[in-house]
């Protein structure tokens, strides 16, 4: 197709320009994405007019901000990639207790403005994640057993739907298209911009214990029981198994090193915390740096050492955690394996985050008791088949206990799209799809097609 690339609406790059390789790069470098053209909107004006030159060029949009979860869109043969890293613009009204975040905004850059108000929003666990992406999928941060999803402590959202208006919606204007981007992902729209609730938390008593990977077999089945001990709201837990590349920006304390981590976010009384710890620390945890610290410090708690790297990953909800399944964990991925993935985690969901409450959007809450993820880098063709096996062992090997809705952020490409919302929910998206966007010309990952008419 013959593209002339002239538009009001910021640079356009296409295939052969300058930079045109590192525009259209995902987070995961596995997604190779071949748009037809990239635009680089710097205000909603410039993405209402991205989406008009692209419906007159024949063209479908995707958006994409920080890059994260590019995998589920596929191809973009034939789109327009509309990249809104240019649009970070963050304001705080803290009288209203309210965040804006512009669409190319991260979680770091609303928590650290936040932070300076006393105020912190429901951010995800890692600060260079984006907030728009994140927040339409459904959101869990830290606080979410005791506050919800981000999707549902969500005020207005201001989008441009296929027909290149800039809209904004609320509980008062536009409330179906409202309800269905809480949650229902980016079929919708672009986004240009998110109006979240903030929360007053300045302090939380967090952060990590750390066991040699030898240990497994002990912590996990401890982890399991504590989190089935009931557990207050406030407190929030996962268990990881890390393999730490060798790569020169990982630590060398840990880099090539295997280790099962307990993180521990609890926004209550730390000797709360301290007694609800006590069977895990009765297990001599190499390493221990759970204190009281800042809220607006979490983003940094876990030590991901993210940076873009090619991987796989996928991820379950799972609606009991038995301690078979536990065993299970361990046989595909524990020590003595041959596994060459990078992460395995398990998340304590539960608490706000099972509770439908009135006045919620489109995932008005999480179908399951705790988060399963696998993920592992794939640098070489050989190591990409043997991480994608090693990724689907896991998701298999815990598939029975699974719940009855997949949860949209966390799912690998190739998942049914009517797997994440109850089918009430879902035929529901798909008649906003149809309306707002009849000619499916809005992609996303996992999209949702418009209903038949």
């Amino acid at each position: 197709m013959s593209i002339t690339l002239t538009s009001p609406a910021g640079t356009i790059l296409r295939p052969g320009d300058p930079g045109w390789d590192d525009a259209r790069r995902a987070w995961n470098l596995t997604a190779d994405q071949r748009p037809a053209a990239i635009a680089f909107p710097r205000s909603a004006a410039d993405v209402a007019a991205a989406v008009s030159f692209a419906r007159r060029c024949g063209l479908r949009v995707a958006a994409h901000g920080t890059g994260h979860n590019a995998e589920p869109v596929n191809s973009l043969t034939g789109t327009l990639l509309i990249e809104t890293s240019k649009m970070r613009q963050v304001a705080i009204d803290p009288a209203a207790m309210t965040a804006r975040a512009a669409a190319g905004a991260s979680w770091g850059e609303v928590t650290a403005a936040a932070a300076r108000h006393g105020l912190t929003g429901l951010a995800a666990s890692w600060p260079g994640v984006g907030v728009v992406g994140y927040t339409l999928g459904g959101g869990m941060s830290w606080f979410g057993r005791s506050h919800g999803l981000s999707a549902n402590n969500v005020s207005a959202v201001e989008l441009v739907t296929a027909d290149g208006q800039l809209r904004r919606v609320d509980v008062a204007s536009e409330s179906d298209l409202f309800w269905a981007v809480r949650g229902g992902g980016g079929s919708f729209g672009v986004v240009t911009a998110i109006e979240l609730w903030l929360f007053p938390v300045t302090e939380v008593y967090a952060g990590q214990l750390w066991w040699l990977m030898h240990s497994a077999p002990s912590v996990l089945p401890a982890w399991r029981e504590l989190t089935q001990s009931g557990l207050p709201d406030e407190f929030t837990t996962s268990v990881r198994l890390m393999r730490f590349p060798v790569l020169p920006h990982i630590p060398e304390a840990v880099r090539g090193r295997w280790f099962v981590i307990v993180d521990v976010v609890h926004n209550g009384p730390a000797p709360e915390a301290d007694q609800i710890l006590q069977p895990l620390r009765a297990l001599a945890p190499v390493r221990d740096t759970v204190c009281t610290r800042p809220a607006g410090a979490l983003g940094g708690m876990r030590e991901d050492y993210e940076r873009p790297v090619p991987g796989v990953a996928d991820g379950l909800m799972l609606a009991s955690l038995p301690p078979e399944a536990v065993d299970r964990i361990l046989l595909a991925a524990g020590p003595g394996t041959l596994s060459l993935l990078t992460a395995v985690e398990l998340r304590l969901a539960g608490g706000e985050l099972r509770r439908a409450r009135p006045g919620n959007g489109a995932l008005a809450a999480v179908d399951g008791q705790y988060l399963l993820s696998a993920a592992g880098r794939t640098a070489t063709r050989a190591a990409a088949v043997s991480t994608a096996r090693g990724v689907e062992a896991v998701i298999s090997a815990l598939r029975p206990w699974s719940a009855r809705q997949m949860y949209l952020n966390i799912a690998g490409p190739n998942r049914d799209p009517a797997s994440f919302w109850p089918a009430r929910a879902y035929a529901r998206l798909r008649r906003i799809k149809a309306a707002v966007d009849p000619g499916n010309l809005i992609r996303s990952n996992h999209p949702i097609p418009p209903a038949a008419t």
